[in-house]
């Protein structure tokens, strides 16, 4: 079927169509030019928010979930819990205040359980070869999943009774219920060439030479299990226990310590989750001490609390104390129990290597009275199992496909190694893993990875769309937040679609006919049918003179004036 195309406007034969007026153009001109949105780019996983929030726009919420897992399959959970960087990098932070892309990705992720759509993804071929996968956490569930999409089969092995790694053991059920960590990791193991094997522990029940005889690639995703140790000058606390390792204590079993008053040490998401359980079990002064400051306007995101800004904001409204640029230089004991802690105001300085390094700043001490101190300052490799790869490392070396340096059919991703973090940079460890392993057993070339340069605020023509703030997800009151009850709703079908509409469709056709109907020439010709390029529109250069009016006029920056071949 031929492209049908209209002109804007024209006039009867003989007048201007007459003339073709794209003679007089200077060896310039305009062009569609898709450019990636900041929120794109930005994200650890690949997503593409600018793609799956045009189909809310339209009201199609399950294409708008097709389009996030085909990059993430657990959506509901990641739009919980990922401290969603794309919304940090949202050029309409610079306007008024960024989209809330985490309400939309969860409540894209809760609509698919509770309708059951299914994974876009065809049966596997029951003699498909095998992968090995240790390690059900996200980095695990998303290699297995991908493997799946690609046509392979994925055996999981996970010591624990069930799958989710950290976001099962270490994630408050207040941040991540566990009906609905079920629920979505459910859905993703049921699939057709997934097979899971619980409470199998690598280095006690299988073994990672007998792994690499019997599969063609073996994938860790075994996470960093064990705290960094942690000490002042040497001193260690007789009652020292980890953030994290008490986050599990209470996830496991809901009891911590209680003393009077307590520091915790510590600026991303364990630091603060563990402050806030030790407010819910009745701790009567929790302080958090952070070397960096609380996230807000004027403050670049790297210099920032690495965690959730707002997960830091419900911390503060629960009562935790947060002392921002100040670090531990002594701690005060009495026999072999702590008492208080000497803090002392940080402050970055450059060094003569000429990088900038954070140094206590003298004559700024005071003394915390407090009864426990808590470092969850990050955690590092188990080696059990994976003596050979360490090497007395903390993490596993892997170049940027996944691949472990000087292993062959060996790969990993996740917090076992030193470059993720986050569920969301593990679940994109675990989608390059599994296209890589693809490749590799094809023997086809391996996946491009390259950095994406995403389009500036100021490309964009702010004359065209109108201020308006955010949705608020509804939270709990203060009051009420003592059980393991979610605190923060989701939002419904139609607060979406509203909070969609503030996208800038950044590098993207917005299709708001500004080209089309403000060209003088009637050089821009729209089409019923989608053209090659993702618009509806094409440029008739026998009549464009490149004025350049398309691209001053287009809202979201993508058409560019380009040199002539």
């Amino acid at each position: 079927m031929a492209t049908i195309l209209t002109r804007s406007g024209y006039a009867e034969p003989g007048t201007s169509l007459n003339f073709p007026t794209g003679q007089w153009r200077q060896l310039i001109r305009p062009e569609h030019i898709y450019q990636i949105a900041p929120c794109h780019g930005s994200c650890p996983a690949g997503e593409d928010p600018q793609a799956y929030l045009s189909h809310v726009q339209l009201g199609h919420y399950k294409k708008a979930w097709e389009t996030i897992v085909d990059i993430n399959p657990i959506p509901a959970i990641t739009g919980r819990v990922c401290p969603h960087p794309c919304e940090s990098a949202c050029n309409r932070k610079e306007y008024d205040s960024p989209l809330a892309i985490h309400a939309v990705e969860r409540f894209l992720g809760d609509e698919a359980i509770a309708k059951n759509w299914a994974y876009p993804i065809n049966p596997v071929d029951p003699s498909a070869p095998e992968i090995a996968i240790v390690g059900a956490g996200p980095a695990g569930i998303s290699a297995a999943y991908h493997l799946v999409k690609h046509g392979y089969r994925a055996v999981i092995f996970d010591d624990h009774p069930e799958a989710g790694g950290t976001l099962r053991t270490a994630l408050p059920p207040y941040r991540l219920p566990r009906s609905l960590l079920d629920a979505e990791l459910k859905r993703v193991l049921e699939l057709d060439g997934i097979t899971f094997h619980p409470q199998t522990k690598l280095g006690r029940d299988i073994d990672l030479y007998k792994l690499q005889e019997k599969y063609p690639a073996v994938f860790l995703g075994l996470g960093a299990q064990n705290s960094i140790e942690w000490s002042i000058d040497g001193v260690v606390p007789r009652d020292l226990h980890s953030g994290f390792d008490l986050l599990k204590e209470w996830v496991d079993i809901g009891k911590v310590p209680t003393p009077k008053s307590v520091a915790v040490i510590g600026a991303g998401n364990t630091a603060v989750d563990m402050a806030r359980v030790m407010k819910r079990a009745g701790v009567p002064e929790v302080h958090l001490i952070s070397h960096k400051p609380i996230p807000k306007p004027g403050i670049p995101m790297e210099e920032a609390m690495p965690a959730i800004p707002r997960e830091i904001n419900e911390a503060l409204e629960e009562g935790v104390i947060i002392h921002e640029y100040r670090g531990i230089r002594r701690l005060i004991l009495r026999g072999e129990r702590v008492v208080g802690v000497e803090l002392v105001h940080m402050k970055k300085l450059m060094q003569a290597s000429g990088r900038l390094k954070r140094v206590a700043f003298e004559g700024t001490e005071t003394v915390l009275n407090v009864d426990q101190v808590i470092p969850a300052v990050g955690q590092v490799v188990n080696p059990h199992g994976i003596e050979r790869l360490v090497n007395n490392d903390s993490h596993l070396k892997t170049d940027k496909w996944g691949r472990i340096e000087g292993h062959l059919g060996l790969y990993a991703g996740g917090d076992v190694t030193p470059h993720s973090g986050t569920v969301t940079a593990a679940i994109g460890d675990g989608r390059r893993a599994a296209e890589t392993i693809v490749a590799v057993l094809q023997a086809k070339p391996l996946p491009q990875i390259t950095e994406k340069t995403s389009i500036p605020f100021k490309k964009l023509n702010m004359n065209y769309y109108e201020s308006s703030s955010p949705l608020q997800e509804p939270t709990l009151p203060v009051n009420q937040r003592i059980g393991e009850e979610e605190i923060t709703t989701s939002l419904s079908g139609p607060a979406i679609s509203k909070e969609s509409q503030r996208c800038f469709s950044c590098g993207n056709c917005l299709a708001c006919d500004n080209c089309w109907m403000l060209c003088p020439d009637s050089a821009v010709l729209k089409t019923k049918e989608m053209a090659s390029d993702g618009s509806h529109y094409v440029f008739d250069y026998e009549y464009c003179k490149g004025c350049g009016l398309c691209v001053n006029e287009c809202p979201c920056g993508f058409i560019q004036m380009v040199a002539e071949n």
